[in-house]
This record gives C-alpha cells, structure tokens and sequence, in this order.
C-alpha cells in the first residue's frame, strides 16, 4: 500500500509540474517555442479524437479533414457576418460538425473496414467542392477571420492548451465510465462486445458525435492562429494523415500514445521544414518513419512501453491496479 501510495504521489507531483509549465510558458518560453507547444496541443487534440475512433470503436476514419475545414470556416462565418465573440464561434462550430457528424453516421455507420474509411474521404472532398464554390466564402481563395488579427500568440496558445487538456480528461473519463468499458469490450471484439449486450450503433453514434465537435473545435483554434482558411489547405487529407502519424507512432488504443505522437509529429515536421534540401518530401520521410515503427513496434512507442515494463501513466481501466 505505501509503494502504490508513494507512486501515485509522484504521479500527481508530475501533473502538477507539466501543468506548472504549460500555464507559465508564454512568460518564459520564447515565441517560437510557444508557437511549437499550441502546435502540439491541437495536433494532440487531433490524434485523441482519431483515436477514440479506431482505435477504441473500430472507425478507421480518412475524412477527419472535414471537420477541421468546417469548424475553421464557421469560426470565420459566424464572427465575420455575425459579429459573434470568437469563443463562442468555436463551441458553435463544434455543434454545426456534430450535426452534420449524426447526419453523417446514419449513412456510413451501416459501413465496415475500407467501406468506411473510404467514403468519410468522399465525403470530406465533397464538402471540399461545396465550401469552395460559395462566394460568400471567398471560393477557393478561402476567407479572413477578421476578429482573429486582434489576438495574439500567448491568447491562441492557451486556447490551444485548455482544449488538449480537456480533451484528454473527457477521454480519459469517457474509457472509465461504463460506456468506455463497452468502447474497450468493441475494441477487442465487436461481435462478442453485441453479444454481451453493448449497443455497437449507438456506441460508435456517440464516438462520432464527440469526434466531430472537438475535432471541429480544433480546427476553428488553428484557423484562428492563421488568420485565414483557405478550402484546398483546410480540407486537404494531410490532417487526417497527421493523426493517422500521431496515434501510429504514439500506440493506437492508448490515452499517452496521441500525446507522445502529437509531440514527435510537430517536433519532426518542424525540424524537416527546415531543411530546405527536403523541399515537399517531408511527408514521404514521416511515412516512412511511420512504416519503420508499426514493423518495430506495432503498437507504437507507448504500447510497446507498456507491454514490456507492465505499467500505464494513465490507464483506461477503472479497475486496473496503479503498479
């Protein structure tokens, strides 16, 4: 009892002191550091939602891109024509995806495997075409968020780290509810998790639901810190691509795996950005980093880590014993 105590010590200690860091940072970090670190937080957000999905309800979504495009433009429609505080157009961004998340599930949650992912793309290409023939929007040249040019760096970075951090305790309260033991029973098998009595529909309808809603509050937090969203960058298939990276590399059907990717993916991105010799392969280079690590490790770094020192920083078992 005094060992488990004694961790469980060191493990809030820690909490505390990532916390600490992460609040103060713009008053000590310099601005680029700050610019990585808001990165990290959306993109984490981006792999805990893509996560939720695959790797605990079987979704294996490509067309994640939608909802970052659709929340970014809302932000920018509801602030710019309706003069609405910047905050709220987030949370009303949020809405407008899960909406359109619900409509989207009655269609394509009759879908399995391939079936699914491939149609979620059609479908974020079709919304593609849709937001870039309206006028209002700008077509394809995109649109300002005009209120957006007050903010600075410091205000967009604590959007960013106040929406990864609650982002992960609904994750990591959601997998230790009841309803997150069903999502855990789907994961290892579906068919025996139905059998057993979990409602797959209304279990992946609710995933879907809270995808689509954070997922579009990221993308409205990001375009909020360009300034301006453009359809052929905000709908590009790069954001799914990212967080296929981030859960990969970090361990799919883990709560640290999107938080250990998300920081990898910003840190490399960033790093062959500046290569300039790299030019536009740095996608190619992640993939490869990214095949590299499924053949090492197939459960990604965390998992991996998991499996071998038999201990979990956060588990997404209520009943699991903190060793």
């Amino acid at each position: 009892m005094k060992d488990k105590f004694k961790k469980n010590i060191v493990r809030y200690i820690i909490y505390i002191i990532i916390l600490a860091v992460l609040f103060t940072l713009p008053t000590w970090g310099g601005n680029y550091i700050v610019m990585l670190v808001m990165l990290m937080g959306m993109y984490i957000t981006l792999g805990h939602m893509w996560n939720l999905l695959s790797g605990y309800s079987g979704l294996t979504s490509l067309g994640q891109q939608m909802y970052i495009g659709l929340g970014g433009y809302c932000v920018a429609a509801f602030s710019n024509f309706l003069g609405i505080p910047l905050i709220i157009c987030l949370i009303l961004g949020g809405l407008v995806c899960m909406v359109f998340g619900i409509g989207l599930s009655y269609l394509l949650l009759r879908m399995k495997g391939m079936y699914f992912a491939i149609a979620t793309w059609m479908f974020a290409e079709a919304m593609l075409l849709v937001m870039a023939s309206i006028e209002a929007f700008g077509k394809g040249q995109g649109m300002f968020i005009l209120a957006a040019r007050k903010m600075g760096t410091a205000e967009i970075y604590y959007y960013s780290i106040i929406m990864m951090l609650i982002t992960t305790v609904v994750v990591i309260a959601l997998l230790r509810s009841k309803f997150g033991l069903g999502l855990l029973a789907i994961r290892d098998n579906d068919a025996a998790a139905e059998t057993s009595g979990v409602p797959l529909f209304g279990s992946k309808l609710k995933c879907m639901m809270l995808s689509s809603f954070i997922t579009g509050v990221c993308g409205g937090v990001f375009y909020m810190s360009q300034v301006w969203v453009q359809p052929y960058a905000a709908f590009a298939i790069d954001w799914t691509v990212a967080a296929v990276f981030i859960v990969v590399i970090g361990g799919i059907g883990t709560i640290v795996g999107p938080i250990v990717g998300g920081i990898v993916y910003v840190a490399l991105s960033q790093y062959l950005a500046s290569l300039a010799a790299i030019g536009s392969l740095n996608m190619v280079i992640l993939g490869v980093i990214a095949v590299a690590v499924i053949l090492a490790a197939p459960k990604g770094i965390v998992g991996t880590l998991q499996n071998k020192f038999n201990f979990e920083f956060i588990s997404a078992r209520r009943w699991a014993k903190d060793l």
